[in-house]
């Protein structure tokens, strides 16, 4: 089938779910689309062992030819990271810089630690065999935390603005640091001798990615913002801004640094030109205006996108129990991982227990944990540790965003928040 028609296919499924969810279920806009396009995928199943229909395997060929996985990190990803880093409160984002910094890369690496050697050892107790670096490649691949499901959760809740940064910071700059550990784990896993995780290699690696992909952004910023404080034209202000996400993206890439962070050092450049002023208040309305049914439009899609994977997983004897005890073991990483710079911190004990709560259960995985897990090569492990990464996402992304709100009033002790 040609890409337009499978477009066509996705694109129809999505009006379809969107429309009911608004009308009568009136689910926030992702959760409502993941667990609908679940249902769809379940019903096909359910239609193909009950009534025969074959519908099953023609899902799978009309969206199994398309790469989707590469599709998203080479190119939806970007646009999704520049969407959200438009809505950022520099100011609150600068103040608390520092703690950002740290919870997008030593948090990253805490967590893929004690997730990966925590389910190896599960594994390890329920006899399943997998080499520890396989572990620590699902860890990688479950560190970050999904920018689109964050900003779209917390604009449905209040919250204090420092924690509101440090929450949106980390989601948009933890996804560089999660693909170079997972390229880092994916070289060892396939016996590359230029990849060691040791001697310092790991570190040195997020510095070089985060610091390149920072100055290609900055600079690529700066120069679009610039020309957009120079041009009164809407039509050739958008055009400016697209060529921004894709060539900053694309060119951190061709340097070997990393892209999603090139984007998000490119939009805060956006931003803070329009809070200084070198935006016009009606540029930045119709940037904002462009951007964010964009943004809209590409996470429904690929919220569909990953319920209807569902359609190619195979759920093996003996893969439950691994699933059910990866949950908490995600939940307990994430708890580790963010509390550890939190203790360091200048506030009252009472505000650094309510921010590692708020923060741990705001760690919800997305669309790049699904799109790295699908990259996985062909090997024995591969569907036990996808179905172990589409579970975490599932979890994270339903159970943590529908109690969210509910989490956060019991954290400030049951007080209204703005």
């Amino acid at each position: 089938m040609e890409p337009v028609d499978q477009f066509a296919v996705v694109l129809g499924i999505a009006v379809v779910i969107g429309c009911v969810n608004y009308v009568w279920i009136k689910l926030p806009p992702a959760i409502g689309m993941l667990l609908g396009s679940l249902v769809i995928s379940l019903l096909i199943v359910t239609s193909d062992r009950v009534l025969h229909l074959h519908m099953m395997g023609w899902f799978r060929e009309t969206l199994g030819d398309a790469d989707w996985p590469h599709f998203f990190l080479d190119g939806v990803l970007a646009f999704l990271l520049f969407a959200g880093s438009l809505h950022v409160d520099i100011t609150e984002l600068n103040r608390r810089k520092w703690l950002i910094l740290i919870l997008a890369t030593a948090s990253v690496i805490i967590s893929t630690v004690i997730f990966g050697v925590g389910l190896w050892l599960v594994l390890h107790l329920l006899g399943v065999d997998i080499p520890l670096i396989w572990c620590l490649l699902v860890g990688a691949i479950l560190a970050p935390t999904d920018a689109v499901v964050v900003e779209n959760l917390l604009s449905k809740v209040g919250l204090p603005p420092n924690l509101r940064a440090a929450i949106v910071g980390e989601s948009l700059f933890n996804d560089g640091a999660g693909v170079v550990l997972f390229l880092l784990a994916l070289g060892v896993a396939q016996g590359d001798v230029r990849f060691h995780l040791g001697h310092g290699q790991v570190p040195l690696a997020l510095l070089r990615e985060i610091t390149g992909g920072a100055f290609i952004g900055l600079v690529s910023g700066y120069c679009a913002a610039w020309l957009l404080a120079r041009v009164h034209d809407r039509g050739l202000q958008l055009l400016i801004s697209m060529a921004l996400v894709l060539g900053s993206y694309r060119l951190a890439l061709q340097f070997d640094v990393s892209g999603p962070i090139a984007v998000v050092a490119a939009g805060l450049c956006i931003g803070a030109s329009s809070q200084r002023s070198g935006l016009s208040p009606d540029t930045r309305a119709a940037l904002v205006g462009f951007w964010s049914p964009l943004n809209q439009l590409l996470n429904t899609m690929l919220f569909l996108f990953m319920g209807l994977h569902i359609l190619g997983l195979v759920v093996a004897h003996g893969s439950v129990l691994p699933v059910m005890l990866a949950i908490p073991l995600a939940i307990a990483s994430r708890f580790i991982s963010v509390a550890v710079p939190i203790v360091f911190i200048r506030e009252s004990l009472r505000e650094k227990f309510t921010g590692i709560v708020v923060l741990t259960w705001a760690g919800m995985r997305g669309g790049i944990s699904i799109a790295l897990a699908l990259t996985l090569p062909e090997t024995p492990w591969r569907p036990l540790l996808e179905l172990i990464t589409y579970a975490v996402v599932l979890f994270t992304i339903v159970v943590q965003g529908l109690s969210f709100a509910r989490v956060l009033h019991a954290a400030y002790g049951g007080k209204e928040l703005a």
